[in-house]
């Protein structure tokens, strides 16, 4: 989230891209971190099935902005 709040706060769509791309990498980041969890029993498979798929989700939203401003820069 705060990737994506600096990013706004750039002035350009190519700075926001920017940031929204480390946003992405950073959910990616949360799901490694989950893999750890579950593999140090810190956390239960349902609930890292939730997560997993939540952070998936929200990876997925980020992407489809980056398409929608790299079309309205073209």
């Amino acid at each position: 989230m705060a990737n994506i709040a600096e990013g706004f706060e750039s002035g350009t769509d190519r700075e926001f891209v920017r940031f929204l791309r480390i946003a992405k990498r950073s959910g990616a980041e949360v799901q490694s971190h989950m893999y750890v969890a579950l593999d140090q029993s810190m956390v239960e498979s349902d609930s890292f099935q939730k997560i997993y798929g939540k952070s998936d989700d929200v990876k997925k939203l980020i992407g489809g902005f980056i398409r929608y401003l790299r079309n309205c820069q073209n």
